[in-house]
């Protein structure tokens, strides 16, 4: 049955006044702001914390309290070592974990040393060495560069080296998918539910070495679960010779970067209880909701000084503490 002239007009100025509203949307010119387009949204600069944010804070002020000196860190690379490749072609996990470590490492008061970027040091010295820099007045004085001391430059006691080492998709999925329609051709119609839910994860190894002797003393091996969701429902009918097809969703999924994130938080939580003497990350950390508890499966400890009968070196380097109640042939000795 083809369309009456009515109907042919009502379709379009339906669709000319769908042009003319794209059209006010955006403009050929530029207004006198200098912008053809105001852009949407309007949500502020919030801070960015994980759930191990507030531990960190309360383990630099324990050692404010405490009067316990931080060593002196570098930060190395820490690279994504998964190769993973999203579908647009950029990398899936964020190559930004040496910036995190910087972050979460300021947040537990530790003090840190730039070995990461440091280009503008670089040609500063060499500038200075030159007799090229001046540190006082806008004039040139031939007495008034720059001098390079011996020893200005801090060493590290430490640094931190390692990667994100897995990303493992669709551990677990499930889903449903439910659908109705009409026996009788003379009422198509149909509709549909459908649900999903899937678990990936990701992975981290870091370690802490020492910068003078080169031996590592610290290393930590985590892994973060990370669920996502969706769940669409639809309609699709002809009525009176009109096509009816209505369809709605919602979804989401955890921020994979959130989630290296707070890896590398937990990790830095861990690493300097160790390096303040404290007797583990649960002076800030309640426990009960920690799944690790007061300590994870690190692997290789060693105590970077002597105060093993104050820090949680014990605790570490006993697999039992980590696996009693949940692996009954680790408790047994059966490996």
């Amino acid at each position: 049955m083809k369309p009456s002239g009515l109907k042919r007009g009502r379709i379009a100025v339906a669709c000319a006044a769908a042009a003319a509203l794209l059209a006010g949307c955006v403009s050929p010119v530029a207004g006198p702001n200098g912008m053809y387009a105001t852009p949407i949204g309007n949500a502020p600069v919030t801070a960015n914390p994980t759930p191990y944010s507030p531990a960190l804070y309360c383990l630099a002020d324990y050692a404010r309290r405490y009067n316990l000196p931080s060593p002196r860190i570098a930060i190395g690379r820490i690279s994504d070592y998964t190769g993973s490749v999203a579908t647009d072609g950029g990398r899936q996990i964020t190559q930004g974990a040496s910036l995190m470590a910087y972050s979460a490492l300021a947040k537990s008061g530790a003090r840190m040393v730039e070995r990461y970027d440091t280009s503008i040091s670089e040609l500063e010295l060499r500038y200075a060495n030159n007799k090229l820099i001046g540190d006082e007045g806008d004039s040139p004085d031939a007495n008034n560069y720059r001098r390079i001391l011996a020893g200005q430059v801090p060493g590290s006691d430490f640094y931190l080296v390692g990667g994100v080492t897995e990303v493992n998709y669709n551990i677990r999925s499930a889903g449903f998918d439910a659908g109705q329609g009409e026996l009788n051709s003379e009422r198509p119609g149909s509709a549909l539910l459908q649900g999903k839910v899937f678990v990936m994860n990701v992975a981290l190894d870091l370690r802490l070495v020492q910068t003078t002797s080169m031996e590592v003393v610290d290393v930590v091996s985590y892994q973060k679960q990370i669920i996502g969701r969706e769940i669409s429902a639809g309609v699709f009918d002809f009525l009176g010779g009109n096509v009816i097809d209505i369809s709605a969703g919602t979804g989401g999924m955890e921020p994979v970067q959130l989630a290296v994130r707070s890896l590398i938080e937990r990790a830095t939580l861990e690493m300097m209880a160790n390096l303040y003497g404290a007797p583990g990350p649960q002076v800030c950390l309640d426990a009960s909701r920690d799944p690790l508890g007061t300590v994870g499966p690190t692997g290789g400890y060693y105590p970077a000084y002597a105060n093993t009968d104050t820090n949680n070196g014990s605790t570490r380097a006993e697999p039992n503490r980590w696996h009693a109640g949940r692996d009954g042939d680790v408790r047994r000795g059966r490996y």
